[in-house]
């Protein structure tokens, strides 16, 4: 039975209250889509390995809001055991190991699902389930570059560049991972049954990309990278240095937008070239990259603020959650332990996220109690302690 007073702080009102989630402890993506399913109402569970330190928590799960953490050692078979019956009463599993580790414990989907066939068993991998690569490791530039994505970023005459591992980890692996277990969610609700998601994070920055594939055929990326309109080719849409080491970042494509900037710069239109004059664009990057390092920042704010130039500062984080349009909408949230983070997007108008503002846990913190939770006994409890399959950290001894 579900113990109210011990969980985290959750509104009936959110989306996904009564969602039971079992995040097997990972790296970057699936944390991240445990939080986000944490964030709009779930119950998440992070199983963790044994013997971690807080410290070695936090490094690898900075992503663990609203989220507890039971300690389980799942290569004993009393552990495997254990999670076999965690995933009788979940809705919810989300595995991040490469392919066929589940299988080796015994825990694969065929297993799980005939013990529970309404959970959904959600595998994150960066390469899918099946294919070449299936059993081999990488990280989100490998397969960012395997997307054909990565081929697409990057200036003139550089190598492709990576923008840190926002694409394919965040993007295509966690976010692409949690809608696909809504959408299952959902089906489920219709036919009463769970299903395996297969959450390939090159197919899910591909799958990202769908309009720099689709519009191939319109010229947007006919010329090198880094040539084009949208990737640093024009000078309309960019990023330029200010008089203080700012930045401001210009994306006035559209004619009336365009107008908008060039008076902003002081400049006369009819003295330039066409916008559109793929020959001129090196000549008037230099001349727009010249005018902006005239002005601070916050001068050039305030010169385009109240107007449709579409350009605005490149804020800091320390910047973005004090900024004014920021501030007005509640972007950034605070936690009990003084963290900034954005909030939960998006907005909801009726069963809106409530992120819990606790701290994050601490390994092991909530073992016992999502046992209880689960249907152990006290007995069953204490023997997979002494066993030593599972762990409880001891918070009063650490404090």
């Amino acid at each position: 039975m579900y113990v109210r007073s011990t969980a985290p702080e959750q509104p009936m009102a959110m989306a996904l209250s009564g969602v039971r989630v079992l995040e097997l402890a990972g790296l970057a993506p699936a944390p991240l889509c445990g939080m986000i399913l944490a964030d709009f109402g779930a119950q998440v569970v992070r199983v963790d390995r044994l013997s971690q330190s807080a410290a070695a928590s936090a490094h690898g799960d900075v992503q663990a809001r609203g989220k507890r953490s039971l300690a389980l050692d799942l290569k004993q078979p009393q552990g495997a055991a254990v999670l076999k019956r965690l995933c009788g009463r979940a809705d919810v599993l989300i595995e991040p190991f490469r392919n066929g580790v589940m299988e080796r414990l015994g825990l694969g989907p065929e297993v799980l699902l005939r013990e529970n066939p309404r959970l959904i068993y959600a595998r994150l991998t960066g390469f899918g389930q099946t294919g070449k690569y299936a059993k081999s490791a990488g990280h989100d530039i490998n397969y960012l570059a395997l997307s054909g994505v990565l081929s697409k970023l990057g200036r003139k005459n550089e190598n492709p560049y990576a923008p840190v591992n926002l694409l394919a980890d965040f993007a295509g692996g966690g976010v692409m991972c949690a809608l696909g277990i809504v959408i299952a969610l959902f089906e489920r609700a219709k036919s009463g049954k769970g299903q395996v998601i297969d959450a390939s994070m090159v197919e899910g920055v591909a799958y990202l990309g769908s309009f720099l594939w689709k519009s191939q055929s319109l010229g947007l990326w006919s010329q090198p990278r880094g040539e084009n309109l949208l990737d640093s080719g024009a000078p309309f849409y960019e990023t330029y240095r200010t008089s203080d080491g700012k930045f401001m970042a210009v994306g006035a494509i559209e004619p009336k937008f365009y107008d908008q900037l060039i008076k902003g710069l002081g400049l006369d239109l009819d003295e330039l070239p066409a916008q559109m004059s793929f020959s001129n664009w090196p000549e008037m990057k230099k001349k727009f990259a010249s005018i902006f390092a005239q002005k601070t920042q916050a001068e050039w704010c305030s010169i385009f603020d109240s107007t449709d130039a579409c350009v605005t500062p490149v804020l800091s984080f320390e910047d973005a959650h004090s900024h004014q349009h920021n501030k007005e909408r509640s972007s950034f949230i605070k936690n009990d332990p003084g963290e900034i983070s954005p909030r939960p997007a998006p907005v909801l108008s009726r069963t809106p996220a409530v992120p819990s503002c606790k701290r994050d846990p601490f390994v092991g913190e909530h073992t016992e109690e999502i046992l209880l939770e689960y249907g152990f006994t006290k007995q069953e409890i204490a023997k997979l302690h002494s066993d030593k399959t599972i762990e409880s950290r001891d918070l009063k001894a650490s404090l």
